[in-house]
């Protein structure tokens, strides 16, 4: 979380040192397959390998005792095999079909393949029409498995939802429903538990599981003070927690929510597929009628059965399953691909906005800084060493709270007995006095020492320093940096590498320390000092830079950045599980702190796109060429069943692709 960590100024010496820094859901209308499990909720392979093992069996039979059910009384055991297999593999393409046409949409899939079979049935080719039939249930039995698969790996954030919560009530536990309980109770939390709230500990420490929300397989260890999530599985010790939201304010129910409805963002080639479809289907019927009635009317010796025959293979052929499916498929596992490494993209369309981003801009602190202080430098003077310094300056910072007091001690690591500082007296906006050893000692801004008349050589220091004297002599100072994040350098690298024209930095900090940082990991560009509206006006230029077809991404912690990140063509959330901005405001939110996601990001968008444009290449050419093969006679109805059903599988499978 950003906030204004410290503020330096020189009376005389002018230094400065600042450290600071909804969407709506549009429901498509989508095309839905009646699955026998569609309604009854979860996928079960074997409630769908069950009935196709019969049909399999019916029509197994019928294929090799073809002949003799041919010659039976009227054909009547060859409709009494093939009929059941028909009706059983193809009860809900014919459902559905029916359905749609009765609401006025008659050109769709179903109703090329509902007209092609009932025209092969009506012309004595029964195995043919069940060929389709099954073929085409075999087809929507490797979708589900897939799409399977991919809700699976964003299942995993859906099971972290807890279950109960042991609320502390009058000293004894009682579990209950996470949604009952209120701001300010107590839950305890043992190991092996889910959180079941957002909080704070007040007794305790432990380790945490956190892999649930972030993909991190490293438990990170709490205590006392800190803030734990909702998911979050506590792992060695007993925690008692006090809630500071209730569930459905919670990050994690707003995660569950935005998960469940990032199918309702389409992304344009999926809207694309689906006027492609409305326009390509009615053709396709009109152009099987010409097939099937005006040749025999044109050519001598040509017989309505033969032309018949060929416009029903033409619709079967034609049927756009493959692209119908495959491709809100290969988003769907792009999404959920993406989940399983913990990038949450609200929705198909942001994955194709990343792909055409030519400029990334970065905040600093908390996205490619770690925004925790530490001890950069030690400089002594006068007589003084290193350790020395450090010790003095532990010590007399040994009663504050301020962050950058926290990381001298951290630094210094040893125990601090509190009896050797005395008279201790926090000066507002300058720094502290106290009693070290008898000595008067004073640690705080350039402008403590000009207050204070210290002797000094140098105001113009970089970054936050810490001065210290000791009996009015001036003993040294210490730089305080904040951290980069250790994939920082890499994760900018990487972004060049794949073709990001710019990299760009912007902060609220000073100059010199922006320019050092943005050295330091080889970005282009940056800007400094700037105030939350003044980084919206930054974006809003860069976006107009950006050309015709670029997009511009930004990536911040999503708390002071929330404007910006709501501007930019896609905005990214780092470590935005414990933002509520970040979740109700980005269009991605990455779970864990690694600037290297970003890189993730856009390579899961750019393989998925290019998985999408792989299967409308491929569905698109080999139905051509079957078209072609079936309006001059070369192609059977056997020959189309491989066209429609068989290019719907293959592009099925590449779409799982999307998910590894």
């Amino acid at each position: 979380m950003k906030q204004k960590i410290h503020s330096e100024s020189s009376d005389c010496c002018n230094c400065q040192h600042n450290h600071h820094e909804n969407h709506n859901h549009n429901h498509d209308e989508n095309h839905n397959h009646d699955h026998n499990h569609e309604h009854g909720g979860e996928f079960n392979l074997k409630n769908e390998v069950l009935p196709l093992v019969v049909i399999l069996s019916l029509y197994g039979t019928g294929i090799i005792f073809e002949t003799q059910l041919h010659n039976t009384f009227y054909s009547i055991g060859e409709y009494l095999l093939f009929i059941p297999a028909y009706l059983l593999s193809g009860w809900s393409v014919l459902k559905t079909a029916g359905r749609n046409i009765l609401r006025g949409r008659v050109f769709d899939e179903t109703f090329l393949m509902t007209v092609a079979t009932l025209g092969a049935i009506a012309i004595h080719k029964l195995p043919e029409a069940v060929g389709v039939m099954l073929f085409y249930k075999i087809g929507e039995l490797f979708q589900d498995i897939a799409v399977s698969r991919s809700r699976n790996s964003i299942k995993s954030l859906l099971e972290v939802r807890p279950d109960y919560a042991n609320i502390q009530i009058e000293g004894e536990l009682k579990k209950v429903s996470p949604e009952t309980v209120n701001i300010g109770d107590i839950i305890v939390v043992k190991p092996g538990e889910k959180i079941p709230l957002d909080g704070e500990i007040i007794d305790g420490n432990s380790q945490v599981d956190t892999s649930a929300l972030t993909g991190e397989s490293v438990p990170r260890t709490v205590s006392l003070g800190e803030t734990v999530l909702a998911g979050m599985i506590n792992k060695i010790g007993v925690l008692s927690i006090k809630v500071t939201k209730l569930f459905d304010e919670s990050s994690i129910a707003k995660i569950l929510d935005l998960v469940q409805n990032a199918k309702s963002k389409k992304a344009e080639t999926e809207k694309f597929i689906t006027k492609f479809a409305r326009y390509y289907t009615p053709i396709v019927v009109f152009t099987s009628l010409a097939v099937a009635i005006l040749p025999p009317l044109f050519i001598p010796g040509a017989t309505s059965s033969e032309w018949v025959y060929r416009a029903l293979i033409l619709l079967v052929i034609s049927c756009p399953c493959g692209l119908v499916i495959s491709i809100p498929l290969g988003y769907f596992g792009g999404v959920g691909g993406a989940a399983r490494r913990g990038i949450l993209v609200k929705g198909s369309t942001f994955l194709d906005t990343l792909n055409a981003v030519n400029t990334v801009v970065f905040d600093k602190t908390g996205t490619l800084t770690k925004g925790v202080f530490k001890v950069a430098k030690i400089v002594p003077l006068n007589g003084w060493d290193e350790q020395e310094l450090l010790q003095l300056a532990a010590k007399v910072e040994s009663h504050s709270n301020h962050p950058i007091a926290q990381s001298i001690r951290k630094a210094y690591g040893e125990k601090i007995d509190g009896f050797e500082v005395r008279d201790y007296e926090e000066i507002a906006g300058y720094g502290i006095r106290a009693k070290v050893e008898n000595r008067v000692v004073i640690a705080g801004s350039d402008r403590l020492l000009h207050r204070e008349k210290i002797v000094h050589d140098n105001c113009q220091l970089e970054g936050t320093v810490i001065h210290l004297a000791v009996d009015d002599i001036y003993a040294g100072y210490i730089v305080i940096a904040d951290e980069l994040k250790e994939d920082a350098r890499l994760a900018i690298q990487t972004l060049k590498g794949m073709g990001v024209e710019r990299t760009v930095m912007l902060t609220g900090d000073n100059q010199a320390i922006a320019s050092r940082i943005a050295e330091q990991l080889g970005i282009d560009t940056y800007q400094a000092e700037l105030l939350p509206e003044e980084k919206v006006n930054a974006i809003e230029k860069l976006l107009s830079t950006a050309g015709k077809h670029g997009k511009v991404a930004f990536v911040g912690d999503g708390i002071n950045d929330a404007p910006v990140i709501a501007r930019a063509d896609v905005g990214m959330a780092m470590g935005g599980l414990g933002s509520d901005a970040a979740i109700e405001t980005a269009d991605i939110v990455i779970m864990t702190d690694a600037p290297l996601k970003v890189v993730e990001a856009i390579q899961i968008a750019r393989k998925t796109r290019k998985i999408v444009w792989q299967n409308i290449g491929f569905a698109l050419a080999i139905k051509a060429i079957f078209i072609g093969l079936g309006i001059f006679g070369i192609a059977t109805m056997w020959e189309a069943v491989f066209a429609d059903v068989g290019v719907a599988m293959l592009a099925i499978l590449n779409a799982t692709r999307a998910m590894k």
